[in-house]
């Protein structure tokens, strides 16, 4: 069951949606919230330090993603920044220097990890960007499905400024999104940009006007999954298993990876209601069977 969650203290047993948001928020850098209807959202609240990436904040992200992955209820995941004008800052720069070599290269293995367990989460993620989505920041909005982006956002994978490249998927997931050359591009010269730039190039899916309360990627967010929430779930699923599999490999092998999903979906009892709505000419009541 969706619930309220204060990631590293304890479960908020009983608490619902954001009524109970406020009292988490001081011990925790990473919540989860019920939007309502089966979406999930990821609240980052790490204020401090702009939502970087630091090992409490990446443990509790680890923590959050471990419970959506078994809750079946949950149909759409929301990221969101809980701290205004900003995302996700990138690495906990303060914190790596305190690391040996040794330790960085661990650390970002993990990094890498994390990204890849957002990617692998069954259910559609969608990224809120209504701020600053930086180097291991924007690299977490592009291991989510979809991303939007208030066009007043800053983007960038800008490693190759202070020394370093991406190395928590950006070199792998950006030249899939925008393209090589463009991936390249930005990588090379660690360019920021807004969120029009980012629609207009495909790195977002929706670039919106930043509105007075500083929410309006997340509100358009909501809308979007709002959206995705009365089609079938075990459907959409498979449909995000086929192309994120699929993607991976040559376009017969793709093919046979697609009919594999379709396959699994044939015998759903939602494929026969959804044949039954039809016939009836009534909407499909979809329950994830």
């Amino acid at each position: 069951m969706l619930r309220l969650w204060r990631a590293v203290p304890a479960a908020l047993s009983g608490a619902r949606g954001r009524a109970g948001a406020a009292g988490a928020r001081r011990g925790a850098e990473v919540l989860l919230s019920a939007a309502g209807g089966g979406i999930a959202e990821i609240l980052m609240n790490r204020p401090h330090a702009r939502n970087s990436l630091g090992k409490v904040f990446v443990n509790e992200l680890f923590s959050a993603l471990e419970q959506l992955r078994f809750d079946e209820e949950v149909r759409v995941v929301v990221f969101k920044s809980e701290v205004k004008g900003v995302f996700c800052a990138g690495a906990d720069l303060k914190e790596r220097a305190k690391m040996d070599d040794a330790e960085v290269g661990e650390f970002v293995r993990r990094l890498r990890n994390l990204m890849d367990e957002i990617a692998a989460l069954p259910v559609p993620t969608i990224a809120a960007i209504d701020g600053h989505a930086l180097g291991g920041g924007l690299e977490l909005a592009l291991a989510c499905d979809l991303r939007v982006a208030a066009s007043s956002a800053k983007m960038g994978l800008i490693e190759t400024t202070r020394g370093l490249l991406p190395g928590a998927g950006g070199t792998q997931r950006l030249p899939r999104c925008v393209g090589i050359g463009l991936a390249k591009e930005l990588i090379f010269t660690g360019r920021q940009i807004d969120g029009e730039q980012a629609f207009s190039m495909g790195l977002v899916n929706h670039s919106v006007p930043q509105n007075s309360e500083g929410d309006a990627a997340y509100q358009r967010a909501l809308t979007l999954a709002k959206e995705i929430l009365p089609q079938a779930p075990f459907a959409v699923k498979m449909g995000k298993l086929a192309i994120n599999k699929g993607m991976e490999v040559d376009i017969a092998s793709g093919m046979a990876i697609e009919g594999m999903c379709y396959a699994q979906n044939i015998p759903t009892k939602d494929r026969q209601e959804g044949m039954a709505a039809f016939r009836e000419k009534r909407p499909p009541r979809f329950t994830g069977k």
